[in-house]
């Protein structure tokens, strides 16, 4: 059984990380994990149907839009489109799956994480990328830290 860490190693190791949620906000938690990633030299590609432009890079309207493909995906989405985003990467074989969480409920839904699970996707089910890509920003150091101290980190099965 991996551990979050070995599960994060492993989505982080992904030669395409897909973002889905990023918006024309740039304050947007999706916008937010999107630039981390791009700065720490991962490559990344930004989805959300309702903007074809986001962090000034193109964004794609879905997972199948994107030209090559992605091996990993951050769903930092509403809630509800969460499921959708799920069996999208189910259809395309994308079996490394963040659904980002903070403090709130943030993208991760019952459904969704047994839907990924259920399919033999390796389901990171809340916390947020950042907490974990290096270098971490001291805010998230600390909320990695809480979270761990209140065992509230993601489990990985």
């Amino acid at each position: 059984m991996p551990t979050l860490d070995d599960a994060v190693r492993e989505f982080l190791s992904s030669s395409r990380i897909a973002v889905a949620g990023v918006s024309r906000d740039p304050n947007f938690a999706a916008n937010l994990i999107y630039r981390k990633l791009r700065s720490t030299g991962h490559p990344v590609v930004a989805t959300n149907p309702r903007t074809e432009r986001a962090e000034g890079d193109p964004c794609y309207p879905d997972l199948r839009s994107i030209p090559g493909g992605v091996e990993a995906v951050v769903i930092a989405t509403p809630p509800q489109a969460a499921l959708q985003v799920v069996q999208e990467c189910r259809d395309l074989g994308i079996r490394r799956v963040w659904l980002h969480r903070s403090l709130g409920r943030g993208s991760v839904t019952d459904e969704a994480v047994r839907f990924g699970r259920e399919n033999g996707m390796m389901i990171i089910a809340g916390a947020c990328p950042m907490m974990f890509c290096q270098p971490v920003d001291f805010g998230h150091g600390c909320m990695r830290a809480v979270l761990g101290w209140l065992g509230r980190l993601p489990k990985v099965p």
